[in-house]
């Protein structure tokens, strides 16, 4: 399951296919320059507990790594993520 990206320049979302059905997604906003807001993390029930929410808040982070952006993690599980990752406090906002 490979994590992909689609963005308008404005908002976009992480996610992830399974047997072509989306299976867990991380919306986001952009927010000014260098600024995205995390908004919305949710993961498939049947695919819960594979650290799949986990890994879209890692692409995330490379995301806003390597387009030298700061993230604000307005939902609650990327920013119980965030907060516990210390190699991710580089990129919040």
């Amino acid at each position: 399951m490979q994590i992909q990206n689609k963005n308008d320049g404005k908002r976009g979302v992480f996610f992830m296919e399974d047997n072509g059905g989306e299976i867990a997604v991380m919306h986001y906003i952009f927010s000014g320059p260098g600024k995205m807001i995390i908004d919305h993390t949710e993961v498939n029930e049947a695919y819960e507990g594979k650290g799949l929410g986990r890994q879209l808040v890692k692409a995330g982070v490379e995301y806003a790594r390597e387009h030298h952006m700061k993230i604000l993690p307005l939902c609650p599980y990327a920013k119980k993520v965030m907060d516990s990752t210390p190699a991710f406090a580089d990129v919040l906002f």
